[in-house]
């Protein structure tokens, strides 16, 4: 009875195989395993193994592991455990010689004699340790993107750490990687960037490795854009950067790489459909698109809305920036507890002063203000003085060609007026067209001044 229990127990071989089929390891980690197992077991046994020399591993037709041991051939018979009698070797392979290794086989049923239960266990220990450092490698190549899992538990009973469920591996999301406000019900889809993946080695007892998810990053509402925004995903439209307030507010500044391609409208989408599936996903948390502009005064406007300047004043070399907007657009310029324009200085790294037009003209009303302002700015108000009429002036001129036309240098319209067609069909993303178009514009612009 015994002997068909026996035979029915599923060779280690085939358990370990099976267990490594399921969590994707490979045959010859299995045998490297199996090897270093085997080692241990002859030494646990008593059996004295050729230094240098490891035990071979092979398998027949039927799985069946086979062993074959390393002995050197002696002229003795009187043998150690890892020599063998000439006469005896000769029997096995007759071109053998005093000196030689041959490898002795074991019969797979001798198998279940040597290993020991602490050394499968060993085993499978080791497997497991290779099942961790493979996932650590999976998702260590997965840092930064995008993921999606399931809400299983809170993993602490002040319900700070998310557990999620990623399908091979649970990770977890700390607090301070949770979109404030957010509630998940056991078993709720959610998507979040891996954050950061980590192998502990004093954690070596986990089945995986620490995994950390975030909903809160910068980088979660960037992956969100590239999967939303083919133009993003495709790098016609490119995020230059993000600032986030998690749960509040976000502003995207965006950049074409082609001159026929609106990077806020690409963004937003028809009626809105692109930009709407990223705030729902966000809790509503509101998201400002802006274009960005090589001109850092432009790109301060551009930074402040919803915001519209009615001045701009910058120092570059103290990076400092005031900016004056209507007063019935100061709390929208300013935001929530700030965060409108915490956003923008981080972004475009000036030290930004808000001030109504009303709160302006009371500080130029001091002479010790003005005199404060013209110092801080004096570069500013020089360069003010010298700059030409702005190209918005010119009625009909689009955003788009105004950026087309400051990127290839022209800046004002004094500027345009001394270049002819030719020249100006020159600048990227122009062309004969709308060269032609542009000077109309500018001659229809030019006369009504003149008429006025």
């Amino acid at each position: 009875m015994a002997g068909k229990n026996l035979h029915n127990e599923p060779s280690l071989f085939e358990v370990i195989q099976q267990f490594c089929s399921d969590r994707g390891l490979t045959r010859d980690a299995v045998l490297n395993v199996i090897k270093e197992s085997l080692a241990v077991a002859y030494k646990k046994k008593g059996v004295s193994l050729l230094d240098g020399i490891d035990i071979g591993v092979d398998f027949n037709d039927k799985n069946e592991v086979i062993l074959k041991i390393p002995r050197r051939i002696v002229d003795k018979k009187d043998t150690e455990s890892f020599e063998m009698y000439i006469e005896d070797a000769k029997s096995i392979n007759g071109n053998v010689n005093l000196g030689d290794i041959i490898y002795q086989e074991e019969k797979p049923i001798e198998l279940s004699r040597i290993v020991s239960n602490q050394v499968r266990q060993m085993v499978f220990q080791r497997i497991k340790e290779m099942e961790r450092e493979n996932l650590y490698n999976e998702y260590k190549a997965k840092e930064g993107d995008l993921i999606h899992g399931f809400f299983q538990r809170w993993k602490t009973k002040s319900k700070d750490v998310m557990v999620i469920d990623l399908g091979k591996v649970e990770a977890i999301m700390p607090k301070s990687e949770q979109n404030p406000g957010e509630r998940y019900r056991q078993g709720e889809r959610l998507k979040a960037i891996i954050a950061k993946v980590e192998l502990r080695k004093d954690r070596y007892k986990e089945p995986g490795p620490t995994i950390t998810l975030s909903r809160a990053s910068a980088d979660f509402v960037r992956r969100l854009f590239e999967m939303e925004i083919p133009e993003i995903y495709d790098g016609l439209v490119q995020i230059i950067g993000i600032a986030r307030q998690p749960s509040i507010r976000s502003k995207v500044i965006v950049k074409a790489a082609r001159g026929d391609i609106d990077p806020v409208g690409a963004c937003v989408g028809m009626k809105g459909v692109r930009i709407q599936s990223i705030v729902r996903e966000l809790g509503n948390e509101r998201i400002d698109i802006i274009q960005y502009s090589e001109n850092p005064v432009e790109f301060l406007r551009n930074l402040i809305s919803p915001a519209k300047p009615t001045e701009v004043r910058i120092d570059q070399d103290t990076k400092e920036a005031l900016i004056v907007v209507p007063d019935d657009s100061l709390s929208s310029a300013i935001g929530s507890n700030g965060s409108n324009v915490k956003l923008a200085a981080q972004l475009c790294q000036y030290k930004i002063d808000i001030r109504s037009e009303s709160q302006f003209r009371e500080d130029l009303s001091s002479p010790e203000v003005r005199d404060k302002l013209e110092r801080l700015f004096n570069k500013s108000y020089e360069e003010t003085e010298m700059e030409g009429t702005s190209l918005t002036e010119i009625p009909g001129l689009t955003p788009r060609i105004i950026s087309l036309l400051t990127a290839g240098g022209v800046v004002d319209i004094e500027s345009l007026i001394e270049m002819n067609p030719q020249e100006l069909a020159k600048i990227s993303g122009i062309g004969r067209t709308t060269a032609e178009h542009i000077m109309k514009l500018l001659a229809e612009s030019v006369e009504l001044v003149e008429e006025s």
